[in-house]
């Protein structure tokens, strides 16, 4: 079975930074794509950046430029480092893990609130 646990959300001030972390366990797809994504209530969950196992990644165009996503040394961890943030990227941030075959997450983390503001 296969879980994913996120942390490193808060409250931030505008302009500051946050770096979130999602560890998957369980069984794992040989080559996959673990993203994050994030979602304000009444809104779709919308992608942030996703990175695949070889290292290619994807940024939503709100994301380039301030956030940075990264696989850890075991890559079953991915980062997400967001610098520069702005009261419109609070929301609830979810790490996303899929086999790259597929097109959207299989399976979810709980998710981890972000808020930013003075």
């Amino acid at each position: 079975q296969v879980q994913l646990a996120e942390s490193g959300g808060g409250l931030v001030q505008p302009g500051g930074s946050l770096r979130l972390s999602c560890t998957v366990s369980g069984s794992f797809f040989s080559i996959n794509v673990m993203g994050w994504y994030r979602q304000v209530p009444g809104d779709q969950r919308e992608l942030v950046a996703t990175i695949t196992t070889s290292g290619t990644t994807n940024y939503a165009d709100s994301a380039k430029g301030r956030f940075t996503i990264s696989r850890g040394y075991v890559k079953s961890t991915v980062y997400l480092q967001m610098n520069s943030l702005k009261p419109e990227d609070t929301a609830v941030y979810y790490c996303g893990y899929y086999s790259i075959t597929a097109s959207s997450p299989t399976y979810w983390g709980p998710g981890t609130q972000v808020t930013v503001a003075s």
